[in-house]
Parts: structure tokens; C-alpha cells; sequence
């Protein structure tokens, strides 16, 4: 599936009980190998703390360098699709390693997800050290003056004048690998067109530039209203594939909202495995 051209290869590992090590994951995301994927999503049953909670389906991300990630709102579309297709429900809640999120059909081939909350505390990002998130003196070039959030996982926005004059792929690394960051961070630049209306650009762990990130628009609003840049609650947000929209409630959570594609099914061989 894809939503706003992120590629996914989603696995029901619910019976096969379908657990690939890294070399496997890297293999299936690789489009020169395997499939092709931004990431690999596994369908695993939930907890029995998630069944208590309500969820269907149990959502694992792994990224293309095998390792696992928290969250991504264009994949939590996909994956809360398929689920609700299976169901035949409108509402469902999956389980991730965040918590639940609650999801919901609102159109033909739309899905809103209840993203969570989204934080600026230092050690919940996480940072290295207490600094002041709204205004991070960690940049490059014309990348200056961050806001770093997280929301599942950890983000850092730039505002900047003209999005279209950033060259993200040379600049952002340095900020994505820098050691203020321990487990890295996704880097994005963000321009206010209107109150309720923002282009945004991301690049995400482990280091690629994407055409569109949820999680990465989510914390763009969040960010534009900390700036005082917008008093709107429901902000139309615009990346290189598409745009998604995004609410931020009074208790900091965030609802995205936006399009998913199925593209194709078919069967994954598992690799042959060198036994000597």
C-alpha cells in the first residue's frame, strides 16, 4: 500500500507468526531486492493489555535499516484500512508500541488517525541534555532555531521563508545524526502559506527525504502554534506527494487525516538461509 506515495509492504503475521531479523527486513524494503517498501508493517495479535483496551490488531514498523520504529501516521493509515476492511467496521483501534490509536474511516479510501499527544519535555523526545525545545541552537545553514516535539516519535521543525530553497538532502543530515539527538531525529522545514494552510518537508530516520510524512505535519502545526504562526486547530498541511489535514485538540493530541492506495498483494519467499 501507499499513502501520499510512502510505500509499505504490510505482513499478517498473525498465524505465520512472521518475526524477519534486519538483513530480512532490509532485503523486503529494498526495491533491488525485494519488493520495495519505506518500511515493513507486521499485523501481530495484541497484548492482552491492548485486547483490554479495545485494539483489533497489534501495528509493528520496522524501517529499512531493520530496526523498529515508533510511529507513522501515513502507515497507521494504511495498516487501519486494511483492518477496517477485514472488519467491515468504520472505527478501530490498533495497538502500537505508543499505545492505542483510534481510527476511523471518513471516506472512500480516507482514514483519520488519533496520532496521540504530542510533547516538548527535553527528556520525553528524548534529548541528550535539558536545552529549551522551543528554540534548539542546534542547525544548518538555513535550517536555524528548531522546535524540537515528539509525538511517538522524535522530531525537529525549522520555519523558513521559502521551503522550495532548501536543499533538505544536504542540510538536514547533520541535524538528523547530531549527538543532541540520541536516538537520531526526524528534521523537518516548514512554510506558512495562511493561518491554516502549511508546506512542509521532511527527512526521516534512518535518513532518507520522503514525499510525505504524517507524524512529520502533525508536529509542523503543533510547532506553528507554539511560534504563535497560526491560531487555527485545523491546518491543511502540503508535501511534495499530497496533502493531509491536521487537528490539534486542547490537550496537544493531534488527528490526521488524509488518502491511503492499495497497490498490489502476493506472497513473500523466505530467504534461503546459509546452514554450513
Amino acid at each position: 500500500m501507499q499513502g501520499l506515495e510512502n510505500h509499505f509492504v504490510i505482513v499478517d503475521g498473525r498465524e505465520t507468526g512472521f518475526l524477519p531479523d534486519p538483513d530480512e527486513s532490509a532485503h523486503i524494503c529494498n526495491p533491488r531486492t525485494g519488493v520495495g517498501a519505506d518500511q515493513l508493517l507486521i499485523v501481530q495479535s495484541p497484548s492482552v493489555q491492548g485486547a483490554k483496551a479495545g485494539a483489533y490488531a497489534f501495528m509493528r514498523i520496522i524501517n529499512i535499516d531493520g530496526k523498529d520504529a515508533e510511529a507513522c501516521g501515513n502507515a497507521t493509515r494504511c495498516f487501519a484500512w486494511l483492518m477496517l476492511e477485514e472488519t467491515g467496521q468504520d472505527e478501530i483501534i490498533l495497538e502500537t508500541v505508543v499505545g492505542p490509536l483510534r481510527c476511523a474511516r471518513v471516506g472512500d479510501k480516507i482514514v483519520s488517525v488519533d496520532m496521540g499527544p504530542i510533547t516538548t519535555e527535553w527528556d520525553s523526545i528524548p534529548l541528550a541534555r535539558p536545552v529549551d525545545t522551543l528554540h534548539l541552537d542546534v542547525g544548518n545553514g538555513p535550517l536555524s532555531d528548531g522546535i524540537a516535539l515528539n509525538i511517538g516519535n522524535p522530531h525537529v521543525v525549522y520555519f523558513v521563508d521559502d521551503l522550495d530553497a532548501v536543499d533538505m538532502a544536504s542540510v538536514a543530515p547533520r541535524i538528523h545524526n547530531d549527538p543532541l539527538f540520541p536516538n537520531q531525529v526526524n528534521v523537518g522545514a516548514a512554510q506558512m502559506l495562511r493561518d491554516d494552510y502549511i508546506r512542509s518537508s521532511v527527512y526521516e530516520r534512518p535518513g532518507l527525504l520522503t514525499r510525505a510524512c504524517g507524524s512529520g505535519a502533525c508536529v509542523a502545526v503543533r510547532a506553528a502554534q507554539l511560534r504563535g504562526l497560526t491560531r487555527s486547530s485545523r491546518v491543511t498541511v502540503e508535501m511534495a506527494a499530497g496533502s493531509v489535514v491536521v487537528e490539534i485538540h486542547n490537550d496537544n493530541s493531534a488527528t490526521l487525516t488524509g488518502p491511503v492506495e492499495f497497490c498490489f498483494s502476493g506472497t513473500l519467499p523466505r530467504p534461503e538461509r546459509n546452514t554450513a
